[in-house]
């Protein structure tokens, strides 16, 4: 775990080897703009969640956002859920307050208002990549706007198609695809999720939750074949402000 100068107001991440993570650089510039110089933001790289209680019984910190692996893992240390991260049933928000803490979903938000300028009336039915807690928050919000939706992961389950199972009627009729993956993520950017990029056309929507690198391989074969293509800064910039109004909203 970094060594960070103790400050009176302390956040930071959770997770597990997020050295790459975007939120340290986010909060700690918003601390700088703020001028809160008695702020500071960290990140808390535990090897297994069993270290959580560790790392509370020795720092006093104000508030924590949660990445990967640690979204569902964390829930049962919380003392209360927030109403919509109940639904979900991920945190990637938690408050830290006098009666212990509340775990919140800001992610669903920051997909939501992201994907929002891009849906056409023809994004009806949708795929998600990979089945972790991210994309618990994303099949929330697809819900919400009732868009159908099919989970894909590497093995084969009730109610989900596996990648071998993905042809072209399959990708043709699921226009908005979102890869909730880490595939691709930097330094493995040649990496993308399987399924068969040549079935893709100008209708599909691709979204991908990773921001670095900016286009992933899996943004730049929906590209190729015209398709309307998104990252995940955006989502990430919205999910940290949402944060950021929890942690101080009384």
């Amino acid at each position: 775990m970094e060594k960070t100068e103790k400050k009176e107001n302390r956040y930071g991440l959770l997770g597990k080897d997020i050295s790459y993570s975007f939120s340290k650089g986010h909060f700690t510039q918003k601390f700088k703009e703020l001028k809160l110089d008695d702020h500071s933001y960290e990140n808390f790289d535990l090897p297994n969640i069993s270290n959580f209680k560790t790392l509370l019984d020795q720092n006093t910190l104000r508030g924590l956002n949660v990445t990967i692996p640690y979204k569902e893992q964390v829930i049962p240390f919380l003392t209360e859920l927030d109403g919509t991260a109940k639904q979900i049933g991920a945190v990637n928000t938690i408050k830290i307050t006098e009666n212990g803490l509340k775990g919140f979903n800001t992610d669903f938000y920051g997909f939501q208002k992201s994907i929002e300028p891009y849906l056409k009336k023809h994004h009806t039915k949708a795929l998600i990549l990979g089945t972790g807690g991210a994309s618990k928050a994303i099949s929330f919000v697809l819900k919400e706007l009732g868009i159908s939706y099919s989970y894909v992961s590497r093995t084969k389950k009730d109610n989900h198609f596996s990648y071998e199972e993905l042809d072209k009627e399959t990708i043709e009729t699921h226009n908005f695809i979102v890869n909730c993956t880490p595939l691709g993520t930097f330094p493995d950017i040649e990496e993308k999720p399987s399924i068969p990029y040549q079935f893709l056309s100008e209708r599909h929507f691709l979204f991908d939750l990773i921001y670095n690198p900016e286009k992933t391989a899996f943004l730049k074969e929906g590209e190729k074949m015209e398709a309307t293509i998104c990252n995940g800064l955006k989502m990430l910039q919205l999910q940290a402000e949402k944060a950021w109004e929890i942690w101080n909203t009384k």
